[in-house]
C-alpha cells in the first residue's frame, strides 16, 4: 500500500507474540496520524481478486473525503466544545457529488448563540434537517475524525457575546427536578462564672422544589435557648417560623427574574420593605462579567470566636462563626444594596451592633441599555400578615449615551406617593457623579398631610496614578416632612413619626502603595436626624507584608473603628502582626475594646489537603475595673463531603467556659439520587453529579464525595457563569477509572444540574472472547457492561484488554449493524490471559 499523502506518519505497534500450547496471537494496531486530509493513493495489487472487484478506492483518492454514516462526534464552535455531550452527525452525499457532507441539526444551531440577526440568515425546513448556512457568510463546517469531532467556524460578528467564564443564554441550563434542604446550625454550651449556665441552638436554612424553571423556596429559622441561673432557676425558649415562602424563574430573553409571594423590595433610589406580590427586575448576573456590578463588603473586629449575622429587613444574609481578631465578609451576593444589619454575638455572650450602608457607584448605564425593577403587592409585617393597601413601586435607568444615564422611580399607593428622578454623568478624567431629587407626599392618621423633598449627591473616581480609590456616595439631605415608604408603613401602625433622617454622608477611600506593599483603608459615615441624635461610623485600616532580616512574608495589620449609635460610642483598635511558621502561621494579636485591653499570641494553619483550618490562641484580659485574667480557645473548621464542620472553644479565668459547634450543608434529592453534602446556602444552585452507582468518587478536589447511590452534589457553583467539574483522579481508588474526568456547566439561578461521569470500577486484565464453536468475536467489536460503558475493544484473535469488570458479571459485545453476544463472567477470575465465551444474548 502507498501512502503520498505530505506529512502523513504511520505508527506501527507490534504486540509481543503470546504463546499458550496452542494459542497463538500476534496483533498489531496501526494508527495513521494527518496533520491535513490530503488525497491518499492505494496499490490495490496487494489484494486480491474479489476485493479487487468489490470495493471502490476511488472515493478515498478524494481529498477530505468520509465514508456516508452516522458518526457519534464532539461538537465545537471555533475551538470550544459547545456540550459535554456527542452528537449523531449523519454524513451523506450530495447528488452528483462525491464529496461528503455533514448535516447540522437545528437542535445543534440552537447551542451556537447567534444573534437574531445570523438566524434569520439561515434556513430551518424541520427540528431533524439539515441547516443550510449558504446565507452566512464565512461559516465553515470541519470534520475533525482524528479527535473525534466537528468543529464548525462561525464569524464573532454572528455571535452574541462571549466570554471564558461566561456563555450565551441559548447554552444556559434550567437543571433537573428535585427536592432540597439547605442548613445552618450553630449550638453553644456556656458555663459562667457568675449567672450560671446556658445551652443554646440556633438554626436556619432553606428549603426548595425545582420544578422546570421554577424555584419554590421556603427559609426557615429557629431557636433553642436553655438558662440554669446559679440558684437553679431553669428558663426554657423556643421558636421557630417560615420567614418567607416565595418562587422565582429566571426569563433569559429578558435577563431579569420574576419572583412570586414574600419578598422584599430591593432598590437603588428607595428605601426597603417587606411585601407579598410579585417583582420583575433585570439580573446583571446574565451579563457577561465584565458588565456586572460589585459586591459589597462588610468589615469588623471579633474579640472571641463570635457568631456574625448579617440582615437586611430581617432576612439572613450572613451567618457564621469567625475567629476571633479582624473579619471581612466579602461572599455577600453581588445584587446585595442598602443598608445592611451587623450583629457580633461573642463567645461570652456581649453583643455588638452597627449599620452598613452598601456604597456603590453612581446610577451609570451602558449606551442603550434599560435597566428596571418592578414590585407590586402589599407591605407585609411579621408572621405573614399584610398590612394596608396595594402599592406599585418602579425604577429604570438609561444609558443615553458613553457620558449621560437619566434614572428615576416612583411609589404609588392609597396614602403615599413618591417620585425621583436623577441623572448621572461621567467626568471622564474627574471621575462620575450622580444627581437626583426625590418628593413625597403621604397621609399619615393623626398627622396630615406631609410634603418633602430628599437631594442626593454621589460621586465616584478611581486615581490609576495614585492607586487610589475614592467613593462618596455620598451626600443627601432630607426636608423635615420628607418620608420614605418605610417611615410611612411604621408611621402608619404606630401613629407617630420618629427618627426622621436629614443629611447623610457616606465615604470610603482605598490606597495601594506598591512599593511599601501596604493598603490604606477608610471608611466613614454620617447620620443626622431631626428628632434624634445623630449617629457616626468610622474606620481605618492598614495591611502591609515586609520581610525582616531573614524572616520573611511578615504581616502587619492595624484596624481601628469608632461606632457612635443612639449616645453611645464603642471604640475598638486592633493590632496583628503574623509570620510563616514551618507549614502554619504564628500570630501576635492586640486589642482595645471600650476600656477593655487584650492581647494574645496564636497559631494557625490549614490541615488535610487545605480542607479544614484550625486555630489556638492564649493570652490575657484586662480593664473595666477587675483584675487581669488569662484566657485561651480555639477553632477548628473542616469541610467533610456531608457537611460543613466547625467547633470551637473559649476559657477566661473566673469568668466563663465556652463550647460550641457548627455544622453548614444540606440534602438534594432527584430522580437520579440523594445525596447530603457540603456547602450549599439560601436554595442556591448546585450541581450534582452521578458515577453509575460507584461510591467513593472523589469530585471538585475532593470536597464532594459519591455515596453508595454514586451520587455527590457540588455547591461551588456560580450561576449563569461557566463552571468546570473534575474527577479527582490522583486520590480516586486504584480499582475506579471514569472515562471523562472533567465536565462544564453553565446553570441559572437556583437550578440543580445534573451531570453524569462514565465510571467503571473492577478488575482489569487481557482476555481471549470467542463465540462457543470457538471462533474469535470480530476485530473491532464493542464491550460494554450493562450501564452501557465501553469497557474494551476486541483484537486480533478475540484479544482484548477490559477494565471494570466484576466475578459473575454479564458483559456485552456488540459488532456490525446490530450483532451481539453475551459474557458471563466466572465467580472467580485469575491473574492470567482468560479466555471469555460469548453466548447469543438472553432475552
Amino acid at each position: 500500500m502507498k501512502i503520498f499523502a505530505k506529512e502523513c506518519y504511520l505508527v506501527l505497534f507490534f504486540m509481543t507474540i503470546l504463546s499458550f500450547k496452542r494459542i497463538s496471537l500476534f496483533t498489531a494496531v496501526i494508527t495513521f496520524y494527518l496533520t491535513k486530509a490530503y488525497a491518499i493513493e492505494f496499490n490495490t495489487d496487494l489484494l486480491d481478486v474479489n476485493d479487487k472487484n468489490n470495493i471502490d478506492f476511488s472515493r478515498f483518492s478524494q481529498q477530505g473525503y468520509i465514508m456516508p454514516g452516522r458518526y457519534n462526534l464532539s461538537v465545537l464552535l471555533n475551538n470550544n466544545r459547545i456540550s459535554n455531550y456527542s452528537y449523531l452527525i449523519n454524513f451523506f452525499e450530495e447528488d452528483g457529488s462525491e464529496q461528503t457532507k455533514a448535516c447540522i441539526t437545528r437542535e445543534i444551531v440552537e447551542k451556537f448563540g447567534l444573534k437574531n440577526e445570523a438566524l434569520n440568515k439561515v434556513s430551518f425546513q424541520a427540528e431533524d434537517s439539515c441547516v443550510d448556512f449558504s446565507g452566512l457568510p464565512g461559516v465553515e463546517i470541519k470534520p475533525e475524525m482524528a479527535e473525534n469531532a466537528i468543529n464548525v467556524s462561525i464569524p464573532q460578528i454572528w455571535l452574541e457575546y462571549s466570554y471564558s467564564s461566561w456563555l450565551p443564554p441559548s447554552r444556559w441550563d434550567e437543571g433537573i427536578a428535585g427536592v432540597l434542604v439547605d442548613y445552618n446550625i450553630n449550638a453553644s454550651l456556656i458555663n459562667s462564672y457568675r449567672s450560671g449556665n446556658s445551652e443554646r441552638l440556633g438554626y436556619n436554612g432553606t428549603a426548595g422544589i425545582n420544578a422546570g424553571p421554577w424555584r419554590l423556596r421556603a427559609d426557615y429559622r429557629g431557636n433553642y435557648n436553655l438558662f440554669l441561673s446559679a440558684d437553679d432557676k431553669r428558663v426554657t425558649q423556643h421558636d421557630f417560623d417560615w420567614s418567607r415562602i416565595y418562587a422565582y424563574r429566571a426569563l433569559a430573553d429578558w435577563q431579569s427574574t420574576l419572583m412570586l409571594g414574600e419578598n422584599y423590595t430591593d432598590s437603588d433610589i428607595f428605601d426597603s420593605w417587606q411585601f407579598t406580590g410579585l417583582s420583575l427586575k433585570d439580573d446583571e448576573r446574565m451579563l457577561p462579567p465584565k458588565m456586572r456590578g460589585y459586591a459589597p463588603q462588610v468589615s469588623g473586629i471579633a474579640e472571641t470566636n463570635a457568631r456574625v449575622k448579617v440582615t437586611q429587613q430581617g432576612r439572613i444574609l450572613y451567618d457564621s462563626t469567625v475567629p476571633a481578631g479582624p473579619f471581612t465578609i466579602d461572599s455577600l451576593d453581588g445584587s446585595t444594596r442598602g443598608r445592611l444589619d451587623v450583629e457580633v454575638i461573642e463567645q461570652d455572650g456581649r453583643t455588638k451592633k452597627f449599620r452598613v450602608d452598601a456604597a456603590y457607584v453612581p446610577y451609570l448605564t451602558r449606551p442603550g441599555r434599560l435597566r428596571y425593577k418592578l414590585s407590586l403587592g402589599k407591605p407585609r409585617v411579621a408572621e405573614h400578615k399584610l398590612e394596608g393597601s396595594m402599592f406599585l413601586s418602579g425604577e429604570a435607568s438609561w444609558g443615553i449615551n458613553n457620558e449621560w444615564s437619566l434614572y428615576g422611580g416612583g411609589i404609588t399607593t392609597k396614602d403615599f406617593n413618591t417620585l425621583s428622578i436623577g441623572v448621572a454623568k461621567d467626568l471622564k478624567r474627574f471621575g462620575s457623579l450622580s444627581v437626583d431629587i426625590t418628593q413625597s407626599v403621604a397621609t399619615v392618621p393623626e398627622n396630615g398631610t406631609k410634603k418633602g423633598k430628599s437631594w442626593r449627591v454621589s460621586y465616584s473616581k478611581r486615581f490609576d496614578e495614585m492607586n487610589t480609590d475614592i467613593t462618596f456616595a455620598g451626600y443627601r439631605f432630607s426636608e423635615r416632612d420628607f418620608m420614605t415608604m418605610k417611615q410611612y408603613l411604621n408611621a402608619r401602625s404606630s401613629g407617630t413619626i420618629t427618627r426622621r433622617e436629614k443629611e447623610l454622608y457616606t465615604t470610603s477611600v482605598n490606597k495601594h502603595i506598591s512599593d511599601w506593599n501596604m493598603v490604606l483603608g477608610l471608611q466613614y459615615s454620617h447620620q443626622t436626624y431631626w428628632d434624634s441624635q445623630a449617629s457616626r461610623y468610622y474606620n481605618f485600616s492598614l495591611n502591609q507584608y515586609f520581610d525582616f532580616f531573614e524572616l520573611k512574608n511578615i504581616s502587619a495589620s492595624i484596624n481601628a473603628s469608632r461606632t457612635q449609635y443612639r449616645n453611645r460610642d464603642l471604640d475598638s483598635v486592633y493590632l496583628s502582626l503574623s509570620m510563616p511558621f514551618g507549614g502554619s502561621t504564628l500570630r501576635y494579636n492586640s486589642s482595645l475594646s471600650g476600656d477593655i485591653y487584650e492581647q494574645s499570641v496564636g497559631l494557625s494553619g490549614r490541615v488535610k489537603e487545605r480542607l479544614g483550618s484550625y486555630s489556638i490562641n492564649a493570652g490575657y484580659r484586662d480593664g473595666n475595673g477587675i483584675k487581669p485574667t488569662s484566657k485561651f480557645s480555639g477553632y477548628y473548621s473542616r469541610q467533610f463531603p456531608a457537611t460543613d464542620f466547625s467547633a470551637n472553644m473559649s476559657w477566661e479565668e473566673k469568668g466563663y467556659t465556652s463550647l460550641g459547634l457548627a455544622l453548614a450543608g444540606g440534602v438534594t434529592a432527584t430522580g437520579e439520587g440523594v445525596a447530603l453534602h457540603s456547602g450549599g446556602s439560601g436554595g442556591g444552585t448546585r450541581l450534582m453529579v452521578g458515577t453509575e452507582g460507584i461510591s467513593g468518587v472523589p469530585v471538585d478536589s475532593g470536597r464532594a464525595v459519591t455515596n453508595a447511590m454514586g451520587i455527590a452534589v457540588v455547591t461551588s457553583v456560580n450561576s449563569y457563569y461557566r463552571n468546570t467539574t473534575t474527577v479527582d483522579v490522583t486520590n480516586m481508588p486504584d480499582d475506579i477509572e471514569v472515562r471523562q474526568a472533567v465536565t462544564e456547566s453553565v446553570l441559572t439561578e437556583g437550578a440543580i444540574g445534573f451531570q453524569r461521569f462514565k465510571a467503571v470500577k473492577g478488575r482489569r486484565l487481557f482476555a481471549t472472547i470467542r463465540h462457543k464453536d470457538g471462533e474469535d468475536v470480530p476485530f473491532g467489536a464493542s464491550v460494554r457492561n450493562r450501564a452501557d460503558i465501553e469497557i474494551g475493544i476486541v483484537g486480533e484473535e478475540g484479544l482484548t484488554w477490559l477494565s471494570g469488570i466484576n466475578p459473575s458479571e454479564k458483559i456485552i459485545a456488540r459488532w456490525g449493524k446490530n450483532e451481539r453476544c453475551e459474557i458471563s463472567l466466572p465467580e472467580q477470575i485469575g491473574v492470567d490471559v482468560q479466555v471469555f465465551v460469548c453466548s447469543p444474548e438472553k432475552q
